[in-house]
């Protein structure tokens, strides 16, 4: 028998709690009316509110469905979620990664960065929660009740390192989860989003259902964000011919077999050069796989939309 007091967090002040990985397996979350409390729930749930908390820290394993804040104020969050909603909330300070698009209402001072997260379980977690670690849009936020000549919600600074919103936990229990905020071992790849693109070349590259897509998309991730490109935006999301055809134009016929496979993950980086270092580093590296990689600079920016308005109808759908 499962009892409501196990996941729920109620009227605590002042104090650090949280769950543990395997702790709440699934179940539904509610933390409610807390003040000046540190809160981490290392697991994945069903869903979650946050009800009246102010000044709170919190971070929330992968939640398959939404997680909705509601008058909460002052608090600083991590969290990874199907649907995100907040509705009278002031100053949440959220790193967030979000399958869908984040939706606030009645909420003014709002700020949103990339999700950047590690610990040992957090990968099989995203899994059991039906989560792509590709698939995040946390910055492409939809205010239900703008108010003309305001701005409600904006972006963390670049520079914003999560420990100095969230801390590590300081409590012995939940010591024991090996957590890092160092953004290279995030669980997340970190994305620039709707921030403001450093150069007008951007490259495509589309990875294929297989047993090394995930790991290839990382390596590829790795070698050009140290060289300095950067990683705009990510998308798994799976592809019929006709997609095909759309998005790949002439190289479709080469391409369509792989489709079947299941899920595309998609990546598109940005920088001078990109196109050519992307096409140098996939020879290299990724040799005896079939990878898709825009051809020049000048048909790059077609794949990019072609691409991610198909991606963005299929995620609506």
């Amino acid at each position: 028998q499962i009892d409501p007091k196990d996941y729920t967090f109620s009227g605590l002040k002042n104090e650090t709690v949280g769950r543990l990985p395997g702790k709440v397996a699934g179940q539904q979350f509610v933390i409610q009316d807390c003040e000046n409390c540190k809160i981490y729930i290392f697991d994945h749930s069903a869903t979650i509110t946050i009800d009246d908390c102010v000044n709170c820290q919190i971070f929330l394993g992968p939640i398959k469905g939404s997680v909705f804040f509601r008058d909460c104020k002052d608090c600083k969050c991590v969290v990874a979620c199907q649907q995100f909603r907040t509705r009278d909330c002031r100053k949440l300070e959220v790193f967030l990664c979000c399958a869908t698009q984040p939706i606030i209402e009645s909420s003014t001072g709002m700020k949103f960065g990339c999700f950047q997260y590690y610990y040992p379980e957090l990968a099989l977690q995203f899994k059991d929660a039906g989560l792509s670690i590709f698939n995040n849009t946390w910055s492409n936020i939809h205010d239900f009740t703008p108010v003309s000549g305001e701005n409600n919600w904006g972006l963390l600074p670049e520079t914003a390192v999560v420990q100095d919103y969230v801390p590590l936990p300081s409590s012995e229990e939940l010591k024991a989860v090996r957590v890092s905020t160092d953004a290279t071992k995030s669980i997340i790849p970190i994305t620039r989003g709707r921030r403001q693109k450093n150069s007008d070349e951007s490259c495509l590259v589309v990875f294929f259902a297989g047993d090394y897509t995930t790991a290839n998309a990382r390596k590829l991730i790795d070698e050009m964000t140290s060289k300095g490109f950067q990683l705009v935006q990510t998308k798994e999301v799976l592809m019929k011919a006709e997609d095909a055809h759309r998005v790949f134009q002439q190289s479709a016929l080469e391409f369509i077999p792989l489709l079947e496979k299941g899920p595309v993950v998609a990546l598109e980086f940005n920088g001078d050069g990109a196109v050519e270092q992307c096409q140098c580093t996939i020879n290299e590296i990724f040799s005896g796989t079939k990878v898709f990689v825009s051809e020049s600079k000048a048909s790059a920016s077609q794949d990019v939309d072609n691409f991610y308005n198909f991606a963005d109808m299929q995620m609506g759908m």
